[in-house]
C-alpha cells in the first residue's frame, strides 16, 4: 500500500488538532478506545485514514488498529500512525500512555490542504468529532486551527522556555485557535460565565465540565481580516488584561507574512530558486520569495577574454581531458542517489545539483577538509562537462586544477574556481549557483 506523502509533496498548511485526554483502565482498552474509532468512522468523511502504521502496514479496520498498538508498544507507551492512500493527505498519529501511569489518549491530526475545509459538509463533521471526543474523554486543552498560523503564534510554547512550557503546558489563553476545547482548570481560571459569553460562533458547555468554542465555521479563511475580528475578539474577551488594538494588529501581520507572493526571482536562477522555496516551510515561503525576488546574485566574473586564455601546460592534453571527465564521475557517484539526472550531465541537472546541495546544507554539514579535496574538483569537473557538451565549449587543461579553462566562443570559463566559491557556505551556493553560470555562458555565446 503506497501511502500519500504528508511531507513528500510541496509543502502548505493544513488543519492541525492537539488534543490529549484521559480514559479508563488499560484492562478494558477496547471498551475505552470503541468510542474515539467510532466517532472517527462517522465524521471523518474524505479523510478518512484507510492506513494503520505501526511496526508494519495495513488496510485501516478495527482489528489492525489494536493489533498494530500492541505490536507498537514500548514500556507504558505505545503509538500508531494513520494515513491514506488518496487526496485529501492525512498524517494521524494515536499515541496512548498505559497503566501504571495514568492512562492518556494523544492524538495528533494534519489534513491538507486547508482548502478542504471551505465547505460546510467538511468543518462541520470535523465540530462534531472533535465535540465528541471531548465529550468522552476530557482535556485539560485542545485546539485545532492552521498549521502555518500556530507556527508564526509560536505554538505551544509562546515564548517561553522549554523548561517552563513542560512544567505549566496552556496555563492560561495564550491563544484561541479556531477550535477550542478549555479543561475545567481553565474555565475556573477566566469564570465560566465570562467563557460562556464569549462572542464566537459557538460556544457550549459539555457535560465534562469542560468549554467548547469555536471563532467562525470555517477554518480556511482564518487570515481573513473579519476571521482575525473574531479571533480578537474572543482572545480579548477571556484575556481583559490584553488590549483589544495590540492583538488585533500582531493578528493582521500574522497574516501579512502569510499572503502569497507571486515569485520575480532573476531568470539566471529562476529553476534553482523555484525548487528551494516549494521546499522551505508554507509558514516562511512567502517572506522568502519576497526576499529572493529583491535579491541578486553577483554576476559571474570566472572568466577571461578568449585571447587572454592561459595555454596548456600538461604533456598529454587528452589525458588531462579524460582526467576531468574522470572527476566529472565521481559527483555522479556522490549524488546519483538523490539526483538521478546527473547522469545526463545538463542545463537541467545543474539545477538539480543544486538544489541537492543546497537541501543537504553540505558546506556546513560536511567536513571542509573532504569538500575542498573531493567535492570541489568533482563539482567543477562536472560544471566543465556541461560546459562542453551543450555549449560546445574545449577543455583546455592546466596542471593547477584552478586554472583549468574551458572555451566557449570568445571567452574561456575557470569551473574549479566557480565550484570553490559555490561550496564556502549555504550562502554561496546560492550566490556562486552552477545554473547561474551555466546560463551565463549560453547567453554569452549566443550574443556573441
Amino acid at each position: 500500500m503506497k501511502i500519500l506523502e504528508f511531507y513528500g509533496v510541496k509543502l502548505e498548511d493544513c488543519l492541525r488538532l492537539d488534543f490529549e485526554g484521559t480514559f479508563g483502565s488499560r484492562a478494558f482498552l477496547e471498551r475505552e478506545l470503541d468510542p474515539f474509532l467510532q466517532v472517527l468512522e462517522e465524521y471523518a468523511g474524505e479523510w478518512m485514514p484507510d492506513v494503520v502504521e505501526g511496526k508494519r502496514r495495513r488496510k485501516y479496520k478495527r482489528a489492525a488498529i489494536w493489533k498494530s498498538l500492541e505490536e507498537a508498544r514500548d514500556g507504558d507507551y505505545t503509538s500508531i500512525g494513520l494515513y491514506r492512500t488518496k487526496w485529501p493527505v492525512l498524517d494521524m498519529m494515536l499515541r496512548l500512555r498505559l497503566s501504571p501511569q495514568p492512562p492518556e489518549l494523544s492524538i495528533v491530526i494534519k489534513v491538507k490542504p486547508l482548502s478542504f475545509f471551505t465547505e460546510e459538509g467538511s468543518y462541520r463533521p470535523f465540530v462534531a468529532m472533535v465535540r465528541a471526543w471531548a465529550s468522552r474523554y476530557p482535556v485539560s486543552h485542545a485546539a485545532a486551527h492552521s498549521a502555518d498560523d500556530e507556527e508564526l503564534a509560536g505554538a505551544p510554547r509562546f515564548g517561553r522556555e522549554m523548561q517552563t512550557y513542560v512544567r505549566d503546558g496552556f496555563d492560561k489563553i495564550y491563544e484561541v485557535s479556531w477550535l477550542n476545547v478549555f479543561g475545567p482548570k481553565l474555565v475556573e481560571s477566566v469564570g465560566r460565565e465570562r467563557m460562556l459569553s464569549t462572542p464566537a460562533w459557538r460556544v457550549e458547555e459539555l457535560p465534562n465540565g469542560s468549554i467548547f468554542l469555536v471563532t467562525r465555521p470555517t477554518p480556511a479563511d482564518f487570515a481573513s481580516d473579519e476571521a482575525r475580528l473574531a479571533q480578537a475578539r474572543a482572545h480579548v474577551h477571556l484575556r481583559p488584561d490584553l488590549d483589544f488594538d495590540t492583538v488585533l494588529r500582531g493578528l493582521r501581520e500574522r497574516s501579512a507574512l502569510l499572503a502569497p507572493v507571486e515569485p520575480r526571482f532573476p531568470p539566471d536562477v529562476e529553476p534553482f530558486l523555484s525548487r528551494v522555496v516549494d521546499r522551505i516551510s508554507s509558514h516562511a515561503r512567502s517572506r522568502k520569495i519576497a526576499e529572493f525576488n529583491a535579491w541578486r546574485p553577483p554576476e559571474p566574473d570566472e572568466w577571461r577574454p578568449a585571447d587572454a586564455a592561459l595555454p596548456p601546460d600538461v604533456e598529454d592534453v587528452e589525458r588531462a581531458r579524460a582526467h576531468y571527465r574522470y572527476l566529472a564521475e565521481h559527483l555522479v557517484a556522490l549524488l546519483h542517489t538523490k539526483v538521478p539526472s546527473v547522469f545526463d550531465t545538463t542545463p537541467e541537472s545543474l539545477s538539480d545539483v543544486d538544489y541537492e546541495f543546497w537541501r543537504q546544507e553540505f558546506p556546513r554539514v560536511f567536513e571542509r577538509q573532504n569538500i575542498d579535496t573531493l567535492a570541489v574538483p568533482a563539482i567543477g569537473a562536472y560544471l566543465g562537462e556541461v560546459l562542453v557538451r551543450h555549449l560546445g565549449g574545449q577543455w583546455i587543461p592546466r596542471q593547477t586544477l584552478e586554472e583549468a579553462q574551458v572555451l566557449v566562443g570568445d571567452r574561456v570559463w575557470l569551473p574549479f574556481v566557480r565550484a570553490w566559491r559555490y561550496m564556502r557556505t549555504c550562502q554561496s551556493l546560492l550566490d556562486f549557483s552552477l545554473t547561474q553560470l551555466y546560463r551565463v555562458a549560453e547567453r554569452h555565446r549566443a550574443a556573441g
